[in-house]
């Protein structure tokens, strides 16, 4: 372990449901709303969806906004306002205003909510930090205050510190112990605040493998310093959830399960990892291997519960045919993992739920102070299902697409 301290549209819904849309014309920006304009009270939710293309070059992202996240109709795209490219949208909760970027170019663009919907801002360039393009997820977006805010970026191991109310950047702090010659480095799509802390978790893939490394960054959003620690038991830990001992309880992803399960020798089998903030350090006695909770079964990706309850995902082999020239992808996103509720503690315990397998591969979201998980049908549609006391809901929204990002608006 080591240690260091740095200061097209492709396809149409109809729309059936009480749902606003922003308006624009092809990402130009306009103030028209869906059903007569965006009322001036109540809930109202963005969802930037991406709408892919035959080829890369024709993929293009709709803002979408919503003023329920439960409906039996789906959303649709149309009168979204749409970007160029695979775009991902963030906003601090209930902030009034949308930051959308995309793998187009590295810029952001600020929408402000109005009485007839979000209009196009002001735009800042990363370029001046090195970066090419901003995408991944939404939550790799953080908001501190009205006027800072931080990206985690993985091409570049570094975050980007800006101003979102003027639209500027203003500093970044280097994440070179994150560096892994030859390999990709990604951040988690759900950090955690605890305090003044924001807490991210790094995953590293060399081609379809993952290097036996995790990592943790956890900046002081006082100061902009960041404590970077690393470890060298498993890989692909980019999830966590904070236990109820205030310790932050980290995990292989789904991903890094998939590798093990096809190829053990390629990768460290998936783990639980104990970071103690107080510290600053790992565990070096708590190392769980997740296979252990579920009988020798695949299994990964810690996910937080609306009330902090915690939950793994597992492989049911019965669901899905393993080959021999699977890739791990495909087995990550087949519809053939379970939810299992686990309790976090020196020594966890999972239980199996009694649900439909679904794909493993998830994005969390929170939203309202609710936990979604935005769970993909192929590259078609998004389902969100609120993850409670009992695991997941009934699903309580549809959209069209692959929606890697939303935010609550209001």
């Amino acid at each position: 372990m080591s240690r260091s301290l740095r200061p097209m549209k492709a396809f149409l819904f109809t729309l059936v449901v009480p749902c606003l849309v922003a308006c624009g014309d092809s990402g130009s920006g306009g103030e028209a709303g869906a059903g007569g304009g965006v009322s001036a009270s109540g809930d109202l939710f963005a969802l930037t969806t991406q709408v892919f293309g035959v080829e890369a070059a024709d993929t293009l992202s709709y803002i979408l906004l919503t003023d329920t996240l439960e409906s039996d109709a789906p959303l649709s795209l149309d009168g979204g306002i749409e970007i160029l490219g695979r775009g991902i949208g963030a906003a601090p909760d209930g902030g009034g205003a949308l930051f959308v970027a995309s793998d187009a170019g590295p810029t952001v663009t600020r929408y402000d909510l109005g009485a007839g919907g979000l209009k196009k801002g002001a735009t800042v360039s990363f370029l001046g930090q090195g970066l090419a393009k901003l995408d991944e997820y939404g939550g790799q977006f953080q908001f501190v205050s009205e006027t800072k805010a931080y990206f985690f970026d993985g091409y570049t191991a570094q975050v980007v510190i800006w101003n979102p109310k003027d639209m500027t950047v203003t500093g970044a702090i280097p994440l070179d112990d994150l560096v892994i010659p030859d390999a990709t480095l990604t951040f988690t799509a759900a950090p955690l605040r605890v305090g003044d802390a924001v807490i991210s978790f790094a995953g590293w893939r060399n081609g379809p493998e993952v290097p036996s490394q995790a990592g943790i960054v956890v900046v002081d959003s006082a100061t902009d310093k960041a404590t970077v620690v690393t470890d060298d038991r498993c890989g692909y830990v980019r999830d966590g959830a904070e236990g109820p001992d205030g310790k932050i309880y980290m995990a292989t992803e789904a991903y890094g399960a998939a590798v093990h399960r096809l190829n053990a020798e390629s990768a460290a089998a998936p783990c639980m990892l104990r970071f103690d903030l107080e510290a600053g350090a790992f565990d070096p006695d708590f190392h769980v291997e997740l296979g252990s909770l579920f009988d020798g079964g695949a299994a990964g990706s810690l996910i937080r519960g609306s009330g902090g309850e915690a939950y793994l995902r597992v492989l049911d082999e019965d669901a899905f045919e393993i080959k021999e020239d699977t890739h791990p992808r495909v087995l990550a996103s087949a519809a053939a993992w379970r939810w299992a509720s686990v309790t976090l503690g020196d020594a966890p315990a999972a239980t199996v739920l009694d649900d439909e397998p679904t794909s493993g591969s998830v994005v969390s979201v929170s939203l309202g102070g609710k936990s979604f998980v935005l769970q993909f049908q192929g590259q078609d549609t998004t389902t969100f299902r609120e993850l409670g006391g009992n695991g997941p809901g009934e699903v309580s929204l549809t959209a069209p697409g692959v929606v890697f990002s939303a935010a609550k608006l209001r």
